[in-house]
């Protein structure tokens, strides 16, 4: 089944607003093109929402929390039940238009469409999940117990590289949790964010629940402005993170922004070595290395893992980027010319600060797709801490090389580094790799794994300057972000029980 809206943005050439319930054409006089990355031709102007806009749309998310709050949670998840079930019927339609704006290929798209899909199954948990607490007796005939509220209209602002997953992170859980939400996507890949939208509605939620908005920097602003929003999630790089979080603090907003990493794997040398290099070609290159959670540093431990390089290298020089729909390409193109122009140039600085580039991607084209925003897979070895392409978080399909001897100092390494998003240690010790957990100060920790990204029943827990905020994204912690607890505390002297054979209590 295509999707109504997607046919009407390829007729008209633009792509609408949803407001109150409705998709409507923006009144703005400003576009954004929205380009193909593989090919650079225009799919359709995305709109730059007026004032006007941002404020029914925050007017009619208001109006419609006030209803939806009193709605019995079983009934709010009976509507999550519907639109995840709609999500998994159209996943495939979903995650061609997703390929098509990113360039991602079919099977990541795929990928990016079911880890939503995944959270909004964990929603559909939210009776037990609001569950408050109780005790008996804290005190002599007094009892307390405590209730979970929502808390309001909730934002989320959400980046380009999985326009399908994060939105899902978001506002299927704050819904669930008896909130509405304003949901601002990449202005670079608003199509899937449309379709994601146009289920929702098709699950028949209340009109009002969810407003997409489409913009750029004034749209994200007037959300940490606005007085009525309580609560906003972002996702995306470190200097719009730490400036969200700043700006929506100081308007004293609930803020949990997640933000860019560089990501270590620890490799000892008694780990499985063909594991090893398969999980690092496609830790660093899927997705065209365009994930907070890619694996851009491997650290190698020892003397005799530094033969490995060279069968590193050979795995990575056998894949290839390709367009949408190339079953033998591994990855796709970047999202624009900026990102590929900068990932060029942090690979041609590599060799001036003394890196050895085994591999450099820069100059690769794609057959039939001589415009396309490629960078093939580029290795770096030898790469020291002082260096950019260390440094800097890349956002290409590229890996940073060191060495070290011990792993006390892979520790050390690891530690000193100001992001904390994931890192992994790759091993047959089962003391090396608890030593490792225990003393890494990073959020999440793979064994044996490339990328530590936890299922939706727990919480995506960076730390240090990948995350800004005191409550992570899904998980219980959503919960808890997207909440409020009243605390109740009751005493019935007994004296006043009443008594008699004609008592009745009405349920009703």
């Amino acid at each position: 089944m295509t999707s109504s809206q997607i046919q009407n943005i390829r007729k008209s050439g633009r792509v609408p607003l949803f407001i109150d319930g409705e998709f409507v054409d923006s009144a703005t006089s400003e576009w954004i093109e929205l380009n193909n990355p593989a090919s650079q031709e225009v799919i359709a102007q995305v709109p730059v929402a007026t004032d006007d806009e941002m404020q029914r749309a925050v007017e009619s998310a208001k109006a419609a929390f006030k209803a939806w709050r009193d709605v019995p949670t079983v009934e709010r998840v009976r509507y999550l039940f519907k639109y995840q079930a709609l999500l998994k019927e159209r996943q495939e339609d979903i995650a061609k238009v997703l390929a098509e704006e990113t360039g991602k290929t079919f099977a990541d798209a795929m990928g990016d469409v079911w880890r939503g899909i995944e959270v909004v199954e964990h929603g559909c948990g939210m009776t037990t999940h609001m569950m408050g607490e109780t005790a008996e007796n804290v005190a002599r005939n007094i009892d307390t117990h405590s209730y979970v509220h929502p808390i309001g209209v909730c934002a989320g602002i959400t980046p380009f590289n999985f326009p399908a997953m994060i939105p899902l992170w978001m506002y299927p859980l704050a819904v669930a949790c008896g909130n509405s939400f304003i949901l601002k996507p990449s202005e670079q890949d608003p199509l899937t964010p449309v379709m994601l939208t146009e289920l929702f509605a098709e699950a028949g939620f209340p009109k009002g629940l969810l407003q997409l908005i489409h913009g750029d920097k004034r749209q994200v602003d007037a959300i940490l402005d606005h007085p009525d929003v309580k609560a906003v999630s972002f996702v995306g790089s470190v200097p719009v993170a730490e400036h969200v979080y700043r700006k929506g603090t100081d308007n004293l907003k609930r803020v949990q922004a997640m933000a860019g990493a560089k990501n270590h794997m620890i490799v000892m040398p008694d780990a499985d070595k063909d594991q090893v290099v398969s999980s690092l070609v496609g830790s660093s290159c899927g997705a065209a290395g365009q994930r907070c959670m890619a694996i851009s540093v491997a650290v190698l431990v020892g003397e005799s893992t530094r033969a490995w390089v060279d069968d590193i290298k050979n795995a990575l020089a056998d894949i290839r980027p390709g367009a949408p729909g190339d079953e033998g390409a591994a990855y796709g193109p970047l999202i624009n010319k900026k990102s590929r122009d900068r990932v060029r140039d942090l690979i041609q600085g590599a060799s001036a600060e003394g890196a050895d580039v085994l591999l450099d991607g820069s100059n690769c084209t794609v057959e039939g797709y001589p415009d396309g925003n490629w960078v093939g897979p580029t290795l770096f070895d030898n790469v020291t801490t002082d260096m950019a392409i260390y440094q800097e978080e890349i956002f290409g399909p590229a890996l940073c090389v060191m060495h070290v001897d011990t792993l006390e100092e892979a520790i050390e390494l690891v530690n000193a580094n100001p992001y904390g998003n994931g890192t992994s240690i790759f091993t047959k010790s089962g003391a090396a790799a608890r030593k490792y957990q225990h003393e890494t100060e990073v959020g999440q920790v793979g064994i044996n794994l490339p990328i530590p990204v936890p299922a939706p029943f727990f919480s995506f827990t960076g730390s240090k300057n990948s995350f800004f905020g005191d409550l992570h994204a899904y998980g219980k912690q959503a919960v808890r972000f997207y909440t409020e607890t009243k605390t109740v505390l009751s005493r019935w002297p007994e004296d006043d029980v009443p008594s008699g054979p004609n008592m009745t209590i009405n349920m009703r």
